[in-house]
């Protein structure tokens, strides 16, 4: 059975792991141009391909609804 000798220090173990990071590759959207990453639906206009997957407009009046509510509170309290 195979058994190392001695023990292997730090900076030969990490020199060897210097190539294992995992590479973020970004594409453009179709629709918008916006950066996104591959394979994911654009945030910015909710499409992934050609399709329209997300409706980003009432995601964003439902996130401006809850900011009004939040600040009418404190406004009360």
């Amino acid at each position: 059975m195979a058994v190392p000798k001695k023990k292997t220090s730090r900076r030969r173990r990490d020199q060897r792991r210097s190539h294992h990071a995992i590479e973020v590759s970004y594409s453009h959207c179709d629709k918008c141009g916006e950066a996104i990453l591959a394979h994911n639906v654009c945030e910015n206009c909710g499409y992934y391909g050609d399709s329209k997957v997300i409706d980003v407009e009432t995601k964003l009046d439902k996130k401006l609804k809850k900011k009004e509510n939040k600040e009418n509170k404190e406004k009360e309290g």
